[in-house]
């Protein structure tokens, strides 16, 4: 391994207060201030650290942390402005897997979580270095550090030698571990949020005296809307504006503010943040737009240096309509109405139009966060303050970009369960999509790599803003449903014929009315009304019948939604509020979600007040109803389903698939695809099982191979290869069905005369038996990590495009998912009365080849196609894999943007 994956980066993270601290690598040049760090503790710090006092301990202990780093040495410090408050680190002695651990932390400063944030990131740099174990000698009275290690997640054992402790701690990821660290991440990011969204005392810094400023603007919209907390001004040229008290610089307030709003030229906003982070302030909301990249980055380096947290640059503002608060920090026209549903968008022009939907459906807003060019504050942030607010119950988010997709998926999963969670799936299209150089990149869209992260994560993913409000006042109104069955009623033909089509159209299922349902429809309903599905209760249905219809469906077992498409009509006494009313009616007695469909319907969507001071969904097209309950029938599916976990794996060899990848970037140190030898030595290490197969130079070796590998019927196959030859069947660099040896040295013989100069040898294999031609095959997403595809392969494979995606690592209910997501499933269950296929084989492929992508963040792709499959077994027929110089990245570290 290189010695550059032995430095670790520099970044910034939360204590469990919500300040922010730098983790950085320790540097020579930090000698006289680790020194001072040690000679400052208290005599009873020094005496837990070092198990006694010496005037040399803190000079030795400065002098093995500033050794340059190498494998089986690393030293990290905490900072904050430049001080250091922490210090841990790991030494191995250059051999076994094992290192001994030490951790200091300034006087003052403990029960901040310095020491546990430290720890975590040593642990993931031991992991990335092969280390397994931790170990640690403490006194026994030495509370603060064994309670330390016991509170990590981690499996930690104790033995006690006299007055000292020998801790050992296991360095297994574990989910007991990532749940640890997740909870100190929601704890330390909540804390750090308050500023920013229930701050008591609010600056806007560039508010001009005139109408027409977009600070002028944001002040008004505080001050007029009753901001309860302390409200200033920055502007050296007015004393007051709209009756705020104004003052010449941030520095000069009288009161420190938790939150400043910077609406200022971008020129300026460095130095302004700069002037913030002196004076105290806790958060920042930056409206300017237009910063270049210098700007920008100075911009974000006084956030981290002075512990801000930022929301912006180039944003709309922040609102919570908590009522003891009223905080509206936003340009936007109008007020949003207070509610439940928590709202995070990039764009500015889709958050006006969620604040506006949300409060003409009454269901209004909790907070709104305009995440804007997203420097510091993300998606992530607001999921885990909704979780704890005590106010949200809806989740919406309009995202463009992810920093930390991993993390923000376990959070996600973690949130769905208690709420729903909703997104814009913006960016969906493959405008932007680089030339493929195989069947695994070209089939690695954009597309199919969110919707796998929204898929796993249980997130309802909507195409447009209007279908996001469709599912929203449904999932704000409703009972989810047991399953995808609906039963249609309408009083016009036509419009139950629409309400089918759309529902057959989501994927939804109309089960036909046992006759026990008939007969109580039958009953009640008016002469002329038809019961299948839809129920046509004819135009002369009235009020009551309509009531009692419903009422009976709701209580019927075979069905789990009823869909009722109202038209107006001059035939019965009932009028089209009498049929709504009824609808209403029914709906207060709901164990099922019920919603309408009025085609005269005005707006696309309506919460009509039903009976029990609930609500009723209103769509103005069958289409959007559909979609709307498809969406809850999904999400009561992803509730029901427990937690997948990750299966362990026999016979796979982690150490010796490192030993392969660092051998061939040592010789390719740019990358580049793994010969076949190399290759199957790769699948190998993984238990990937793949056809027999020989390599041959020559035209003679490739008859012996051949004479080897025949099978029953005598015939081989032969493949050309050279470096970078992915697609073969294109370049016609495949013989087929070769019998005997004069076909054999004939084909060699094209092959080398064809591709001279660039054949560098051949594969020759047995010919495949009959069976289904699948692909699988993973790519290295450089943000969402490995993502692993699988579906029909061959040489059509791009042609249909039948396959589904998931992000791995792979669960068991994510295998699952993807055997049975494509079209051509059917085929390996036994369709058309063949049998079905080795289906645990297949399984056993896919999270092999999850695991090989989830060890090795150097693979970039890996190709497998064909896969055969069949009722004896499954192997790969041919197989690809290209390798990039990658350093591993820790995606559950604690770390800001």
């Amino acid at each position: 391994m290189r010695d550059d994956a032995f430095s670790s980066p520099t970044v910034h993270a939360l204590l469990a207060d919500g300040t922010t601290v730098c983790i950085r690598p320790v540097e020579r040049a930090d000698h006289e201030q680790l020194q001072g760090f040690y000679e400052e503790m208290s005599p009873e710090n020094l005496r837990l650290r070092f198990f006694g006092t010496s005037r040399r301990s803190a000079e030795l202990a400065a002098d093995q942390a500033c050794a340059p780093a190498h494998p089986g040495h690393r030293a990290l410090v905490a900072e904050t402005e430049g001080r250091v408050i922490g210090l841990a680190e790991y030494v191995t002695g250059g051999t076994g897997d094992a290192a001994d651990i030490s951790i200091a932390v300034a006087d003052g400063l403990h029960h901040r979580g310095v020491g546990t944030l430290l720890v975590e990131h040593l642990v993931s740099a031991a992991r990335a270095e092969g280390i397994t174990t931790f170990t640690a000698d403490a006194l026994s009275e030495n509370h603060e550090v064994l309670r330390l290690f016991a509170d990590l997640g981690l499996r930690t054992a104790r033995r006690f030698e006299g007055p000292e402790v020998r801790c050992t701690i296991e360095l297994d990821q574990s989910d007991t571990y990532l749940t640890a660290v997740e909870e100190r991440e929601r704890t330390a990011g909540v804390v750090s949020l308050k500023p920013l969204l229930r701050p008591e005392v609010v600056v806007v810094v560039g508010a001009g005296r005139k109408p027409g400023s977009v600070g002028r603007a944001v002040l008004h919209k505080l001050h007029a809307e009753g901001y309860a907390g302390r409200l200033f001004a920055v502007n050296p040229a007015a004393q007051s504006i709209l009756g705020v008290p104004c003052h010449p610089s941030v520095g000069a307030l009288p009161r420190t503010p938790d939150l400043a709003v910077l609406a200022v030229p971008a020129a300026v906003v460095p130095d302004t943040a700069e002037e913030c982070g002196k004076a105290g302030v806790r958060a920042l909301l930056v409206i300017t737009a237009g910063l270049d990249a210098g700007q920008a980055q100075a911009l974000l380096t006084a956030c981290r240096t002075y512990g801000m947290r930022l929301v912006g640059p180039n944003c709309l503002g922040i609102t919570n309509t908590d009522p003891e608060l009223c905080l509206d920090a936003t340009f936007a026209v109008g007020r949003p109405r207070p509610g439940t549903a928590g709202v995070a968008v990039q764009s500015g022009g889709v958050g006006i139009a969620l604040l506006d939907g949300m409060s003409r459906l009454g269901i209004g807003v909790s907070t709104f966060v305009s995440l804007g060019d997203k420097y510091d504050v993300s998606g992530n942030d607001m999921l885990q303050w909704w979780e704890s607010d005590g106010r949200t119950d809806l989740a919406l988010l309009h995202l463009e970009s992810f920093g930390k997709p991993r993390a923000f998926s376990r959070t996600a999963r973690r949130v769905t369960r208690r709420m729903p969670v909703l997104t814009v799936d913006a960016g969906r299209t493959d405008a932007g999509r680089r030339a493929a150089a195989s069947h695994t990149a070209a089939a690695a869209t954009r597309t199919m790599t969110r919707g796998a992260l929204f898929t796993q994560a249980g997130i309802t993913a909507t195409r447009s803003v209007g279908e996001l409000l469709e599912a929203a006042a449904l999932l704000h109104s409703q009972p989810l449903p047991a399953g995808p069955r609906v039963a249609i009623v309408t009083n016009a033909g036509g419009a139950g014929v629409l309400a089918a089509d759309a529902c057959a159209e989501a994927g939804l299922s109309l089960p036909a009315p046992g006759a026990e349902l008939i007969d109580d429809l039958l009953a009640v309903l008016p002469e002329g009304a038809a019961v299948g599905n839809p129920v046509d209760a004819s135009a002369a249905v009235t009020e009551a019948q309509l009531t009692d219809c419903v009422d009976r469906i709701m209580r019927y077992g075979g069905v789990d939604a009823v869909l009722v498409a109202l038209v107006p009509t001059a035939v019965a006494e009932a009028t089209g509020d009498d049929l709504v009313r009824a609808l209403t009616h029914a709906s207060a007695r709901r164990t099922k979600p019920i919603a309408a469909v009025r085609l005269e319907q005005a707006l696309p969507v309506e919460l009509l007040p039903a009976a029990d001071g609930g609500t009723v969904p209103a769509y103005a097209e069958p289409q959007a109803a559909a979609r709307a309950l498809a969406h809850a029938a999904h999400r009561a599916a992803w509730l029901a389903r427990p937690a997948g976990t990750v299966p362990d794996l026999d016979g796979v060899d982690t150490a010796r698939a490192h030993a392969v990848v660092a051998a061939y970037l040592d010789t390719h140190p740019d990358g580049g695809w793994l010969d076949p030898r190399e290759c199957a030595e790769l699948l190998g290490c993984y238990g990937i099982p793949q056809l027999a197969w020989a390599w041959a130079e020559t035209e003679d070796d490739a008859v012996l191979a051949a004479d080897r590998l025949r099978g029953f019927d005598g015939r081989v196959v032969m493949k050309a290869h050279w470096p970078g030859l992915v697609h073969k069947s294109e370049q016609h660099a495949v013989h087929l069905d070769l019998r005997g040896d004069s076909q054999v040295r004939a084909a060699y013989r094209d092959l080398e005369t064809r591709f001279a100069g660039l054949l560098t040898g051949v594969v020759v294999q047995p010919l495949a038996d009959r069976g289904t031609e699948l692909f699988a095959g993973v790519v290295q997403d450089q943000v969402f990590g490995p993502l692993v595809l699988f579906g029909l392969g061959g040489t059509a494979t791009e042609v249909l495009a039948d396959h589904a995606a998931r992000l791995a690592p792979l669960t068991d209910h994510d295998v699952h998912d993807l055997i049975t997501a494509p079209r051509c499933a059917p085929l390996l269950f036994g369709a058309h009365g063949a049998g079905p296929v080795d289906l645990e084989g297949l399984e056993q492929l896919l999270l092999r080849l999850s695991r090989m992508a989830s060890d090795l963040p150097q693979l970039a792709e890996a190709d497998f196609n064909p896969v055969l499959a069949t009722p004896g077994g499954v192997s790969v027929l041919d197989a690809r894999v290209r390798l990039l110089p990658r350093r591993p990245q820790d995606p559950y570290l604690r770390r800001l943007r």
